[in-house]
C-alpha cells in the first residue's frame, strides 16, 4: 500500500516480466492521469476475465485512472462480476463477505488512520447493486449515517448478473428477466435519495459515456472522502448478457439510458464544495506554474 511495496528490490529487475517493469517505470503513480494519455502509460488493470463488451469493466478501468493515489488506496468488494476485474488490478483488494463491504471498509479506514497518521490512505468500496442496496443495505446506510470517510461506488447493472439474472432492488419496475419471468413488481430503489437523507457529502450519478467526466467524478469523490466525509457514486454499468445487448451496441445503450433516465448528476454539500473549490484552485495554479516552468 505504498510505492515501496511496488518497487522492485535491487538485483531482481531482470527476472521480472516486462509487464511489471513497465508498470513500475510507466505506471500512473504520483501523478494525475488524463484520458488523452490512454495508451501512453501502463494501466493498473488490463487483462481480466469479464464478458466481452462489459460496460462495468470500462468503468472499473476508468476508476483506476481516476483515483488520486493508487499507491495509497485499498478497494473493498464482495461477490459479483466486479471482483473478477478488481482482483486483477495492482491495488490491494479485500474480498469481503456478501453484505459486509461497508462495515469492513469502516473498520479498515479507521485502522489505517491510526496506523498511518501522517499519510492519507484512501478506501473505496466498489460492488454491484445487489451487494450494496440489497444484501449490503444495513452496512451501507449505517456507514453513511456515521459519516465514515470512504467512497462507495455502486456498479449498477440493475440485475444480479453474476448468478443468473435475478431481479435486484435496483431493477426497474416491470422488467422481465430470466429469473423474473413475470416482471418486477416494485419500483427501483432511489439510492440517490437515500444518500441525500443520510447527508452524504458528495453524491454522483453517472454513465461511462464521458471518460473525462468519470475520472473527474472518481477523483472528487475520493478527495472529499479523504478530508470531509462519506461519498457515493452510482454508475450505470449495463449487463449485456442478462439484458441481451449485442456487444457492439453496449455503448449505444449507455448513451440512450443516460439520455432517457441516467443523466449526470452531482450533489455536493456546502463543506465539500468549499473544500473542492479550494483544492481545485490550488491544483490549477500548480499546473499553470509547472507549464510555465517547462517552457523556460
Amino acid at each position: 500500500m505504498s510505492l515501496e511495496t511496488i518497487r522492485v528490490s535491487p538485483g531482481y529487475e531482470d527476472v521480472l516480466p516486462i509487464e511489471y517493469r513497465d508498470l513500475i517505470n510507466h505506471g500512473p503513480y504520483g501523478r494525475q492521469i488524463k484520458v488523452t494519455e490512454i495508451g501512453k502509460f501502463k494501466e493498473i488493470v488490463e487483462e481480466h476475465p469479464m464478458c466481452a463488451g462489459c460496460a462495468m469493466t470500462l468503468f472499473i478501468r476508468l476508476f483506476y485512472m481516476g483515483i488520486p493515489s493508487p499507491e495509497h488506496t485499498i478497494v473493498v468488494g464482495t461477490a459479483g462480476c466486479a471482483r473478477l476485474a478488481i482482483s486483477q488490478a495492482n491495488v490491494p483488494f479485500i474480498y469481503g463477505n456478501y453484505g459486509d463491504s461497508n462495515a469492513t471498509a469502516s473498520g479498515l479506514k479507521r485502522a489505517l488512520d491510526l496506523r498511518f497518521p501522517n499519510q492519507y490512505k484512501d478506501v473505496v468500496v466498489m460492488a454491484g447493486d445487489g451487494g450494496l442496496i440489497d444484501i449490503g443495505f444495513q452496512g451501507l446506510m449505517h456507514s453513511w449515517f456515521r459519516q465514515e470517510k470512504f467512497t462507495t461506488i455502486m456498479l449498477d447493472n440493475e440485475v444480479y448478473g453474476n448468478t443468473g439474472g435475478q431481479e435486484s432492488g435496483m431493477t426497474r419496475k416491470g422488467q422481465i428477466l430470466k429469473m423474473a419471468p413475470r416482471g418486477k413488481k416494485t419500483d427501483k430503489i432511489d439510492a440517490l435519495a437515500l444518500a441525500k437523507v443520510a447527508n452524504v457529502d458528495y453524491i454522483a450519478q453517472i454513465a461511462p459515456t464521458n471518460p473525462s467526466r468519470v475520472l473527474r467524478t472518481v477523483r472528487r469523490a475520493v478527495l472529499v472522502a479523504r478530508e470531509i466525509g462519506s461519498t457515493y457514486i452510482q454508475a450505470y454499468t449495463s449487463c449485456n448478457i442478462e439484458y441481451a445487448i449485442p456487444t457492439p451496441d453496449v455503448m449505444k445503450d449507455a448513451f440512450d439510458v443516460e439520455k432517457e433516465r441516467y443523466g449526470f448528476e452531482e450533489i455536493i454539500s456546502p463543506r465539500a464544495k468549499a473544500f473542492l473549490d479550494e483544492y481545485e484552485a490550488k491544483a490549477k495554479e500548480k499546473a499553470k506554474a509547472n507549464k510555465a516552468k517547462a517552457k523556460k
